[in-house]
């Protein structure tokens, strides 16, 4: 038996200085938890600012969104870095989340590591472990967003809670992985198929590839994301929390979507 609920999670704060990327107002009233991107690859201390106020304001879960020191490329290419350099990037950006969260009297969720660090972390352990090890040391209590593979088993290793995310805007492949963005599927851009999608796979946690084929995601759906730089993803939020809506699915935070999967587990 799956749980009848899921977290509606959307990029959000990745403006930058004079450049808008996304609108986060309206945004906010479709999502549930958020993904407030912490400066490296988009977002500034202003940005950060409002975007933590409206969501404490609105009772929206607080998750950092660390990446790459790489506002160029908006986190979506691969840095080379070190394991040091990676732990101390992410710790770095969880702290200032945090001193705003600090600030309007919220606290942060979760954490989940964006762009190119967050998919190549599921599979390379020097990622896994740089993220799981700024995670761990600055608060054990926070839920890693992840897929299945080595930074959900890092994260389990040091007691973290982890938290399984379905792009709801992606592609997937017959592997049960996202296709890369530069498939001409990668990207999906027909709200309906989103919505349709979302629902199959909270209910049936198996997911249509690009391909055509039906095959089991491999993991659970707890929260599905929105991309926020989406051309028509306030149409794609709208559309699936309607989906969600028709098939009786709830929409909440993505705590209680863990403790609701808890406590059926334990039946």
């Amino acid at each position: 038996m799956r749980v009848n609920s899921v977290a509606v999670v959307a990029d959000l704060g990745e403006s930058y200085g004079n450049y808008t990327i996304g609108d986060d107002d309206a945004l906010l009233g479709l999502v549930t938890s958020s993904n407030i991107a912490c400066g490296f690859h988009a977002g500034d201390p202003r940005v950060i600012d409002r975007t933590v106020a409206e969501c404490v304001a609105r009772g929206i879960e607080l998750g950092a969104h660390p990446g790459y020191p790489d506002l160029v490329g908006f986190g979506r290419r691969l840095i080379e870095a070190s394991e040091e350099e990676i732990r101390t990037d992410v710790l770095y950006q969880i702290g200032a989340l945090d001193a705003f969260a600090r600030v309007h009297g919220g606290r942060i969720s979760h954490v989940a590591p964006h762009g190119r660090m967050g998919s190549i972390a599921q599979t390379d352990a020097k990622h896994a472990r740089a993220i799981t090890d700024a995670v761990f040391a600055y608060d054990s209590s926070y839920i890693v967003i992840c897929q299945q593979g080595l930074l959900a088993e890092e994260s389990r290793k040091r007691g973290l809670e982890v938290g399984y995310v379905f792009l709801a805007d992606r592609g997937y492949g017959d592997d049960g992985w996202p296709v890369p963005r530069s498939h001409p599927d990668g990207l999906i851009y027909d709200p309906a198929a989103i919505g349709d999608r979302v629902t199959q796979v909270v209910r049936e946690g198996t997911v249509t590839t690009v391909d055509g084929n039906t095959v089991p995601l491999g993991h659970d759906a707890d929260i599905v994301l929105l991309h926020g730089d989406h051309p028509n993803v306030l149409e794609n939020g709208t559309v699936l929390r309607a989906s969600l809506a028709a098939e009786g699915i709830r929409a909440t935070g993505l705590r209680e979507v863990l403790s609701e999967k808890a406590a059926l587990a334990a039946r």
